[in-house]
């Protein structure tokens, strides 16, 4: 899967703007769907399977998009100032380099008189400086950073959230037969309100809905207080900032892991939220759970999850879409 989630990270695709991952994602699937379509809004339907015995529709939800930055001003020298796209923090920028989906880079500075009063910084003190290539006001970057192979523990911007892409994408290709009727979504503009998912759950109409996606860790120095920790196994999402995820379907993925020895974790994660919480109020509700990766440094262009993680997660969705779901 290595080469897989290195492609998948190194591809451009803030939200709003995910055609080329799109794009990627649509070659890598082609062969193992029974059916490919493109929303409105963008995101990519793949459906594997027609519910039988009991089976039911699944709606399983990584999104392709990314943080980024957004033009917003270019003063009389080139400089640009920009806005973030999700949720960038600033001090994660300074000295960092950004890509244009045209191939234009660009490096990020910070006033002179903030780093002289060694302040913390907010947007405004920062600004773009892309040598002598032209800028236009609305141009977007992602950022840019390679994909590092350490081992175990893998190391790429956009991990949020190619990594749950990947894992869906090698879940596709490992499962060989299935009772249910399942959509892979692969969302767009997660990190800017869960809208690609909103939009497509209500499409779906799902019986039963998946998201996959990172999670933060507790295990860095002087770190959050959380019960997760890089390669003790995927997370198994109790609750997040968005949601409470169905007992449920928390107790499903609980016996199926344990049943077929997979490693895993509880997870309860202060803040933040996944495309689970859009599936789960879509229509007259759905059930919804989440399959977390954890992920440290998350939201910066250096996040880093474990490789035996990512496989158990793939291993996990395996088991759950092969049985049938006894809810």
């Amino acid at each position: 899967m290595k080469q897989l989630i290195r492609q998948l990270t190194e591809t451009p695709g803030p939200s709003g703007y995910e055609d080329q991952v799109r794009d990627l994602v649509k070659t890598l699937v082609a062969d193992y769907a029974d059916e490919i379509r493109t929303d409105a809004l963008g995101n990519l339907i793949v459906r594997k399977g027609t519910a039988r015995d009991g089976g039911k529709r699944i709606m399983l939800a990584a999104h392709m998009d990314e943080i980024g930055i957004m033009v917003s001003h270019i003063d009389e020298k080139g400089f640009a100032r920009f806005v973030p796209i999700g949720g960038v923090r600033p001090w994660t920028c300074i000295g960092g380099r950004v890509r244009f989906l045209d191939g234009r880079v660009g490096v990020i500075g910070v006033e002179g008189d903030i780093l002289r009063q060694n302040k913390m910084p907010a947007f405004d003190h920062l600004y773009l400086d892309a040598g002598s290539a032209p800028l236009h006001v609305g141009d977007v970057a992602a950022f840019e950073r390679p994909f590092a192979d350490l081992g175990d523990r893998l190391v790429a911007k956009a991990m949020d959230d190619r990594i749950g892409v990947a894992v869906l994408v090698e879940t596709l290709r490992r499962l060989t037969d299935t009772p249910h009727e399942l959509y892979f979504v692969f969302s767009v503009q997660e990190e800017v309100g869960l809208r690609g998912a909103t939009t497509a759950a209500y499409s779906v109409a799902p019986d039963i809905g998946i998201a996959v996606d990172v999670t933060g860790s507790g295990d860095t120095p002087k770190g959050i207080k959380m019960a997760v920790e890089l390669g003790q196994g995927p997370a198994i999402k109790v609750r997040d900032g968005g949601m409470l995820a169905d007992p449920r379907v928390v107790d499903w993925m609980v016996r199926t892991a344990e049943k077929a020895h997979i490693p895993y974790q509880r997870e309860v994660l202060p803040g933040g939220t996944t495309d689970a919480k859009a599936i789960q109020l879509s229509r007259a509700g759905v059930p919804a759970g989440t399959v977390s990766i954890p992920c440290r440094y998350v939201h910066s262009p250096s996040e880093m999850v474990d490789y035996n993680d990512v496989q158990g997660a793939v291993q996990l969705l395996v088991e759950l879409l092969t049985h049938p779901a006894d809810l």
